[in-house]
């Protein structure tokens, strides 16, 4: 089967892309990033999924399936752009493959969709709406990105598409917004707060992800690993300080004396939790993750030791 992925440079992407061609498919990439050392298999083209040329890689290789991996995050892209890439790059993913018949399409999300809320459930399942939109406007399109997706479920019933809302990753590769958090010389806590975090090794991540397109997947699905760990027990264990702040303080020194630089609406995210349930998954993928969070935290650390240790 021939699989195409918008977003294959990405630390995750890549690692689906190895364990597709691994499963005998073939692959082939769009993205505007580069991939020094990429398979030779792998035919990338270096293309904005928006781009009008994109259109023209689905009408030339005729993919079976899409794995839309194009999303960006608050962190790696700001305003306008972060929001055309997003939602404009979305909507282009799913009318080119119903223009050019693409049978399956994978999208592949975030479970920061349902938003860090005093109120919110301690586990979220697949049908609950998204919360606190309102204190982080930063995740409005990534929002609109998954519902979007998720209405092809109706709108393109011959399309099968599966929505995955993924958890955290963490990896020797330090990709993703987990490890963007703890890879600085402090992790900054508010005062009164120590939420759970929900996260995964990025090699089941991009196995959970290869499974969807194996079982063909329809439907939304929450995708984690692990049991969820309090923050503190994670700076712990990835040699960190942590810095008790109020939250008045956090908001001024984000992005100084060491620590990360966050949109100020992310403060909600370590007060609150984000946790997801993963059953539907699991029993429909049979899947089940190859690393505990122990050993996902130890291998992180190792590939990112603390600097001066």
């Amino acid at each position: 089967m021939k699989v195409l992925i918008p977003g294959i440079c990405g630390g995750v992407a890549r690692k689906v892309a190895a364990r597709l061609l691994e499963a005998g498919h073939e692959v082939v990439g769009l993205d505007t990033r580069p991939w020094p050392g990429k398979p030779e298999a792998i035919e990338l083209h270096a293309l904005d999924i928006r781009q009008r040329a994109a259109e023209e890689v689905f009408r030339r290789h005729r993919p079976q399936a899409v794995v839309h991996m194009a999303t960006v995050s608050a962190w790696a892209a700001q305003g306008e752009a972060r929001n055309r890439m997003n939602l404009s790059g979305t909507r282009a993913v799913f009318d080119h493959c119903q223009a050019w018949d693409v049978r399956q399409l994978v999208f592949v999300g975030r479970h920061t969709f349902y938003g860090a809320a005093a109120d919110s459930p301690l586990y979220h399942k697949e049908d609950e709406p998204p919360l606190a939109l309102e204190s982080f406007p930063e995740l409005a399109d990534l929002v609109g990105a998954d519902l979007y997706a998720a209405t092809a479920l109706w709108r393109m019933p011959k399309l099968i598409t599966a929505v995955l809302r993924v958890v955290y990753t963490l990896g020797p590769s330090g990709h993703g917004t987990l490890a963007s958090f703890l890879k600085g010389p402090r992790i900054p806590m508010l005062g009164g707060f120590d939420p759970l975090f929900q996260f995964m090794h990025e090699d089941d991540a991009a196995r959970a992800i290869a499974l969807a397109v194996k079982k063909k997947l329809r439907g939304i699905f929450n995708v984690a690993g692990p049991q969820p760990v309090p923050l503190s027990i994670i700076a712990e264990a990835v040699g960190r300080p942590r810095v008790l702040l109020p939250e008045f303080v956090a908001k001024l020194a984000l992005g100084h004396f060491g620590l990360p630089d966050l949109p100020v609406g992310a403060l909600g995210h370590i007060k609150y939790p984000v946790v997801v349930d993963a059953s539907a998954f699991r029993k429909a993928a049979r899947f089940k993750a190859a690393h505990d969070e122990v050993e996902t935290l130890r291998l992180f650390r190792e590939a990112f030791p603390v600097m001066g240790a």
